[in-house]
């Protein structure tokens, strides 16, 4: 295989925006999608808050539309993942299910997934009531109803948030205290329209065969007895986990799995940088991934041309 300038790792809003800029810079990157080409963004059915489209755009299609303009300036886009990698030193190699790649650079777009419930009427519904993103999805629950999945800050950051849109907020915990922060906690039993169902877990949201989520049906884990709740939302909050795995002990990275960066997006190793939510556990949003991604293809374009002069 020819040795690339630059590969992507990452085809969501981060690494196409990477390629955007990195192929009009004529550095023909190569994409490596991934599993779930588009990222996150192509699980939500209709997206508001991304500039440039007053009346909304389909995740899948917003994607889309950035697919094609990465090819439009010659972005090498393939259907494959990575499975290892090695940053011992440059040229980096980056295998897939494939074959190896070379490449004088690196961006890391790989994205963070949610950690779900893992039933069927979730998959089903997801987009259509149920939701990972409180700050992305709120607004479609104005004067709803809606329960949150998890006990820890996320969930009741989640929860707070959804209080300004929802007339009534559930919380579902398996057990009969919260994880979260004391202050969270406070501010969310201090609130009027949060209450809570201890000691439960989701058997099943309802109803996948009307194409929108009706309600959920809840387990109490200590009597066994089976209650189904009305409601309009599910946003299942029980953590991210940064897809990092490949670079472990290659790479600094927090507690968590998140990849550190510095001077704008350079990791731990010169000619590798990180974009989007594989190094943000804070923002998680579609417009701050591609932000990121956009400083890592420049970032990437400078460190290149400083080698180039380097060996001119």
């Amino acid at each position: 295989m020819p040795l690339r300038n630059l590969i992507i790792i990452g085809s969501g809003p981060a690494g196409l925006t990477a390629a955007i800029y990195a192929a009009r810079a004529n550095l023909s990157p190569l994409i490596i999608q991934g599993l779930e080409p588009g990222g996150q963004l192509t699980l939500t059915a209709l997206v508001e808050n991304y500039p440039g489209f007053a009346e909304g755009i389909d995740g899948s299609a917003l994607m889309g539309e950035m697919r094609k303009q990465a090819e439009r300036f010659g972005a090498d886009i393939i259907p494959d993942r990575a499975v290892r990698v090695s940053l011992a030193s440059s040229p980096f190699k980056v295998s897939t299910d494939e074959q190896e790649h070379e490449t004088r650079s690196l961006i890391i777009a790989s994205g963070a997934s949610s950690t779900l419930l893992g039933l069927e009427s979730e998959k089903k519904l997801m987009g259509r009531g149920v939701s990972t993103c409180a700050t992305c999805d709120a607004a479609f629950f104005r004067g709803k109803n809606v329960v949150v999945v998890g006990g820890g800050d996320l969930a009741l950051e989640d929860a707070l948030f959804l209080t300004r849109f929802a007339s009534r907020v559930t919380v579902i915990h398996r057990r009969d205290k919260l994880r979260a922060s004391k202050i969270l906690q406070e501010r969310a039993f201090s609130n009027r329209k949060i209450d809570f169902a201890w000691d439960s877990v989701v058997e099943s949201i309802l109803d996948p065969e009307k194409g929108r989520v009706t309600g959920v049906r809840i387990k109490n884990v200590k009597t066994g007895v089976l209650t189904d709740t009305l409601c309009n939302g599910v946003f299942v909050a029980i953590g991210h986990k940064p897809n990092t795995e490949i670079f472990r002990g290659q790479l600094d990275m927090d507690e968590k799995g998140y990849i550190k960066t510095s001077r704008g997006t350079s990791t731990s190793v010169t000619g590798v940088f990180a974009a989007g939510d594989v190094r943000d556990p804070i923002y998680r949003q579609a417009i701050t991934a591609a932000g990121s991604g956009c400083m890592a293809a420049l970032d990437a374009q400078h460190y290149l041309e400083s080698i180039d002069l380097k060996n001119s």
